[in-house]
Formats: structure tokens, sequence, C-alpha cells
């Protein structure tokens, strides 16, 4: 993994998709960020390709009222001054390669020239997944794909990588076709937190950790990511892809191959992901009754849920709850849509490690509060020393990993209540990264888009990952597109899912981990 207390390499960033929504809320954010901190290149450009025909200065002015809205509050005149003489923009037709990537070579050629920067360019592809080999295989035939005097070219591509298995082998043949696999950086924004990174550190650099991280002290592992919105403006997009393709073979499969995965030999790229992508093999695969049996799937019906989404349990404020419309109620919805908009299974992972360890995952849309987490239940301890007293039962320890919206760990363990008969109390032993370091601006793409700059692919998918992923979502995916829900909608908004998603624990005798939501104006 990269040490950030370098600077990126000098560089110029393109991107594909310019005036798209993810430029201006999260990669120019980023860049900024990066900027203030400190890990930017003084010889560095930005150079933005879109399909509308703008001059430069109309882009920078675009660029400035986009910084001031979406970089927050802390966005000065000195780092927005930074960008605006680092940024360019091209328009044009992204199939014209006679034309736009001409005159893309001609612009990079002279930005280089007139800002004393390499010829290292790196192409972040912020547009529709069916352009990404079509826009790479114009780049490289016109020559701004190739390596060579020292020099080096990388491509970003946002998921969704593929629709299923077949359409991301092919997307995989196609890329690899005028790119070599060092050249390309899927991306995964959930990788770019810092909980997520701090999953090796906390399991491989603690001693305490590593030793009981398997079947002999785990009984389970629960890993959530659950949003309070709904599809919003993505009605069109999701309609076609579901809970399941939108989020579980990259976010939630990620975290599972982090939390599984054994020791690297070391945090070189390819040690780290030949661990994680052993962990996507070993998923034991699902059978068609494996597929009715331990995946859930379901899809929100109308329901209450609070409008203001608190950004963090620290400065959360009550807010009211208001009627929202059920999913097929949702723009650019079909209105008797088989969508999944939750979807939850049951893991095995074939291999020595996690032997008879289940792994339950779940993601959903309009659930009860935004929470994305990792649990680890650890077995009972032995009852008989405690026969004798008024303690009934005993709880099980586990450790949480909070992704967001407030990032840190919880221990959860059980102390003797003071007094003079022997009662436990759960004891909760938190670290939260704002009371340790402070809070800091982040978008999630900082530490990818300096890694990539960097050339540290650790934390971006490989093409075996990619497909792993799929092979093991398919079986899923055919029989749900063979047997189509009959009973959606099947949970309320503002809940935690469909009733079937707690029967896929609790006839293991296990409870999902669900968080309280935030405190509402008519609970105070």
């Amino acid at each position: 993994m990269s040490d950030t207390q370098k600077t990126a390499d000098p560089c110029v960033m393109v991107i594909f998709g310019a005036t798209g929504d993810l430029t201006k809320r999260k990669l120019f954010p980023a860049i900024y960020n990066l900027a203030k901190d400190g890990h930017m290149p003084d010889k560095f450009a930005i150079v933005g390709v879109g399909r509308q025909e703008m001059l430069s200065d109309e882009f920078r002015d675009q660029m400035i009222e986009n910084l001031k809205e979406f970089a927050g509050a802390e966005a000065d005149e000195k780092h927005i001054q930074w960008f605006c003489e680092r940024t360019y923009y091209t328009g044009g037709d992204f199939n014209d390669d006679k034309k736009l990537f001409a005159d893309l070579k001609d612009m990079l050629r002279d930005v280089c020239e007139a800002n004393d920067i390499p010829e290292n360019y790196f192409y972040y592809m912020a547009i529709p997944p069916d352009l990404f080999a079509n826009v790479a295989q114009k780049i490289v035939k016109n020559g701004l794909g190739k390596e060579e005097g020292g020099h080096w070219r990388r491509f970003i591509f946002e998921k969704p990588f593929g629709h299923d298995l077949e359409s991301a082998k092919k997307l995989n043949a196609d890329l690899l076709k005028v790119l070599n696999e060092n050249q390309i950086y899927r991306i995964d924004h959930y990788l770019g937190k810092e909980t997520v990174q701090n999953l090796l550190v906390f399991r491989f650099g603690n001693s305490i950790f590593e030793p009981i991280w398997n079947r002999n002290f785990v009984d389970h592992v629960q890993i959530t990511v659950a949003e309070k919105l709904g599809v919003e403006q993505r009605g069109g997009y999701y309609d076609s892809a579901g809970a399941l393709r939108d989020m579980i073979p990259n976010h939630i499969f990620q975290l599972v191959t982090l939390t599984a995965m054994e020791p690297p030999v070391s945090f070189d790229p390819d040690s780290v992901r030949d661990e994680q992508v052993k962990i996507l093999q070993a998923i034991q695969p699902f059978s068609p009754e494996d597929a009715l049996h331990n995946a859930v799937r379901g899809q929100y019906g109308s329901g209450k849920s609070e409008a203001f989404t608190p950004s963090s349990k620290k400065t959360s404020k009550a807010v009211t709850p208001t009627e929202v419309p059920a999913y097929r109620d949702e723009e650019k919805v079909s209105r008797d849509s088989n969508t999944e908009t939750f979807a939850a299974l049951k893991l095995s992972i074939d291999n020595w490690r996690w032997a008879d360890v289940p792994f339950y995952v779940r993601t959903g849309k309009r659930m009860a509060t935004r929470n994305s987490s990792i649990v680890i239940w650890f077995k009972k301890a032995p009852f008989m020393l405690f026969r004798d007293t008024p303690v009934e039962r005993l709880r099980s320890n586990r450790i949480e990993i909070h992704i967001q919206p407030d990032e840190g760990i919880t221990l959860h363990f059980g102390a003797k209540i003071p007094g003079p008969i022997v009662k436990m109390g759960a004891v909760d032993m938190d670290f939260d990264y704002v009371d340790h370091f402070g809070k800091q601006v982040t978008t999630g793409y900082e530490r990818l888009l300096f890694d990539c700059m960097i050339g540290d692919a650790t934390l971006f998918q490989r093409a075996d990952m990619v497909e792993a992923s799929w092979k093991a979502v398919t079986p899923i995916l055919d029989v749900w597109h063979a047997i189509p829900a009959r009973d959606f909608p099947n949970y309320e908004a503002g809940s935690w899912g469909p009733k079937e998603a707690d029967d896929l624990l609790e006839r293991d005798g296990r409870k999902w981990k669900n968080e309280e939501p935030e405190v509402r104006a008519d609970n105070k």
C-alpha cells in the first residue's frame, strides 16, 4: 500500500465524462483535497473530455462553482487558483476518433510543453460501461496509450465492470487486446475509506487479533451496506441492474476478501490481490437450491424515512420522517418491476481458516438508517463457571468495524456489574477516527487517485478478481431471472428489509446486528 507522505508523480489526468455528476461531486473535490494536503506535484494538469463543445475557460468557470459547492466550506482561493492554472477541456463525439482524439492528442502535447510535464497520462473513465472498451481502443489507436521512453499510461474504470460473468470476461478480453493488465485500474471507491484500508493493519499489525481470526474462535461474520436513500435519479440504470449486481460482486465482496484473506507475503499489490482472489475462488458455488434457500431478495414499498440524512452521529439532528414512494413509483422505474432493491446472502468459504463459519452479507436501499459495517461474532465462552450465579447466559463477544457514516472500531465484551452479586453487563470499547485523528474532509477517492498516480494497484481489482466475483453470483442471478419474485414489494421503506432476511439467520440461531436509526423529532 502506498506511503501517503510522498508526492504523486508528475502527470496529466484525463477525465472522460468531465461534465458529469461523478466528476463534479467526487473527482474534482478529491484532487482538491490532495492538493490542499500537499500530495500533488506542481507539474500536474487536468484535461476534461466531454460530449459538450465548450472552451477551457467555460469549463474552468463550471469547475470553480462545483468546487465551492462540493469541496465544502474549506475551499479557498489559493487552491482554486491552483486548479484553474492546470485545467483544460476539449469536447466532441466519443465515436469520432478522427477529430476528438486528434484534438486530445494535440492538447496533451501542448499542455505538457506549457507546464513542463513529462508525458505521463492517466485516463479516468467516468462514462457508461458500454463505452469503456471503445474509448480505450481509440486512445490506443491514436498513439496515446503506449508506454515508451520511461513514461506511463494508466486507465481507471468505474464500476460496474460487466453485467454478468460473460460480459465481464468480454470486457476484460477487449481491454487486454490493447492494454496490459498493469495499466488497468478497476476502481471501487469503498476501498478508499480509511476503515477499509485499516482492516489490513488491524488484522496483521496487531498480534492480539490475528490468532483468534479463524474458525476456532469466530462463530460467524456479518457484512452490511445499508442505504437510507432510494434510487434517486438512477432509476433507469438501477432497474436494469438491481441490488445484487450493483453492490455485491464489487463493494461487498471486496470487504469479504479483506476480512477473510490470509496474510500476504508483503503489501506488494499482487501479493495482496493474490490472497483476495483465493477467497473469491473459495466461495462455495450456489446450486439452484442454494440460490432459493441461502439468497434473499427484496423490493421496498412506500413508507416513512427521514428526508435529511445526518452525516455523522456526532452531528445528527432530530428530523421528521416523511412519506416516501415505493420503488415502482420512482422515476424511470417500471410499474411492474421485479428488480430487487435488497439482497442478502449466506456465503460459505471453503478453506481451512473459515470452514463452517458462515458469512452473512446484505445490502439495500431505503433501509432504517445509513450504515456500512463488518461485524465479527465470536463463539460464546463455556457457561459452566457461572452455573451457580445469577448470570443466565453469556453474551457473544464481537468486533464491529464501522465504515460509514462514522469510521471506527468497537470491541463489545462483558464485564461484572459492581455489587455483591455476580451480574454481567455489556461494555463497548470504542475507537473513533474523528476522536483520535481529527475530522478530515474526504470523498473516498483521494487515496485511490493518489495510488494510481504512483502506480500502486493494491486497492484496485484485477481481472481474475472481477471474474471470480461474477462467477460466485451468476447462479443466483440465473435463478432470480428464471423465477420472478411474486411478493414484491416485500419490505417497507425505513425498515431493515424483508422478513426472509431475518429468517436467513434465525434458522441458524442468529440475528442481524441492526444499528439504531437517528433520533427523530417526534421521539425527543
